[in-house]
């Protein structure tokens, strides 16, 4: 039998919440673009991603109690992770000259776990892990 440990147990489940998150939001995108205005709809996908996001960090990753503090402080997670990364996609496509099709996947790699702690941290404080 195999076990893992739960650290690694945290990351693997921020992992499939991360890409749920991903098919949700696109196939709401891919839904409402139908009924509105595209900038709308992926508005919309997109505030909905964060509120999936907030819950399922919460409750199965992290394990803490849902809040109305947690679901309006949870977005500062993503305003923190879209500015470093365009930083970082800059720095990587004019300073560092990697082409511009595959620096975004050198941000996923520093973004996961970047985007891990700061979740974590929002959601958790400085409580220890359970």
């Amino acid at each position: 039998m195999i076990t893992i440990s739960s650290k690694m147990q945290y990351w693997l489940r921020f992992l499939v919440g991360g890409l749920l998150n991903t098919g949700l939001t696109y196939g709401l995108y891919f839904l409402l673009q139908k009924l509105f205005f595209y900038q709308i709809a992926y508005a919309l996908a997109y505030a909905s991603g964060i509120v999936f996001s907030y819950w399922f960090n919460a409750s199965i990753v992290f394990k803490t109690p849902l809040s109305w503090k947690g679901l309006f402080t949870y977005p500062v997670v993503y305003v923190v992770q879209y500015g470093t990364s365009a930083l970082l996609l800059g720095v990587l496509i004019e300073r560092l000259r990697i082409p511009a099709h595959l620096a975004p996947l050198l941000v996923l790699v520093v973004m996961i776990p970047l985007t891990f702690f700061l979740s974590r941290w929002v959601l958790r404080g400085r409580k220890p892990a359970v």
